[in-house]
């Protein structure tokens, strides 16, 4: 009579998650109707939402999913997972950390793609798919009902490369311990490289420098600027805001373009001061003297 009643009740149970998540399913797509209607503005083009519907089916959804949660059929063989969309929480932007995207953010990243990973560069698009592709991906979350995108950071302008900031960027790069993930060449073999997860808790890894000539969130120098004053939200990389001032930011950009396999200014006043990789267990250099 136990073993029946318990039997009973693992079923009603089982019903009512499989109903639970059946509703949870429905209200989703019942609040993205409301939303298709949504628009992008990119410079002077609009992009709508309804207009991307069937490039997203046939482009997008295999990673990202019918319902935009990264869920599609493709994703179970992905690493790094597909974005989910309807948490509005996105690796490269323009605005400080925390904060929604701009429009042109996601155009750009539509354009680009996301380097070491399976998010290709959709640059064949013309610019108003990408811009109505940009809306369809703003419609999966309420999020954009309720908050603004961030105000993008400035970027001051870039300062002449010289030796000193060289060195005073591989100096930061030591002080900020960007090497326990990056590791000493910037190979993304860091001590912590291998315990580092994402915000759902999944295994991530740190970006090679030393093996590519391209970074996450683009290639120029601005590019990587920005990454170190936005974080790359969803990930163990924080952003530097708060404790790096604009033109250590700079210096820092310089130091990394030596780790890089490509010739640049960078590596070759690397390789004329005879640069060597940081040694973290040096000790740091003694304070100037106060006069």
């Amino acid at each position: 009579m136990r073993a029946r009643l318990f039997c009973t009740l693992l079923m009603s149970a089982a019903v009512v998650v499989a109903l639970s998540s059946l509703s949870a399913a429905q209200n989703t797509a019942y609040m993205e109707n409301q939303w298709i209607g949504m628009q992008s503005h990119i410079g002077n083009i609009t992009g709508h939402a309804a207009d991307a519907k069937s490039d997203y089916r046939r482009y997008c959804a295999g990673c990202h999913g019918d319902l935009g949660d990264g869920q599609g059929e493709n994703a179970v063989w992905l690493d790094p997972k597909p974005r989910d969309f309807t948490i509005a929480q996105f690796k490269c932007r323009s605005t400080p950390t925390g904060t929604l995207p701009t429009d042109e953010d996601l155009f750009n990243t539509i354009a680009r793609g996301l380097d070491n990973s399976n998010m290709p560069q959709w640059n064949t698009f013309t610019k108003v798919q990408r811009a109505d592709l940009v809306v369809y991906i703003k419609h999966f979350s309420a999020k954009w009902q309720t908050e603004k995108p961030g105000t993008p950071i400035q970027i001051p302008a870039e300062p002449e490369v010289t030796a000193d900031r060289i060195k005073a960027g591989q100096a930061l790069f030591k002080r900020l311990e960007c090497w326990k993930c990056h590791g000493v060449e910037g190979r993304g073999n860091g001590p912590s490289a291998d315990t580092l997860t994402d915000d759902l808790n999944r295994p991530i890894k740190p970006f090679n420098f030393h093996d590519g000539n391209r970074f996450k969130c683009g290639t120029s120098d601005a590019d990587l600027y920005k990454i170190f004053m936005t974080g790359l939200d969803g990930t163990p990389m924080p952003s530097f805001a708060d404790n790096v001032k604009p033109d250590e930011a700079w210096d820092l950009v310089f130091y990394l373009r030596t780790l890089q396999p490509m010739k640049t200014k960078e590596k070759e006043i690397a390789r004329q001061l005879g640069l060597k990789p940081i040694d973290p267990n040096a000790p740091a250099p003694a304070a100037a003297p106060q006069q």
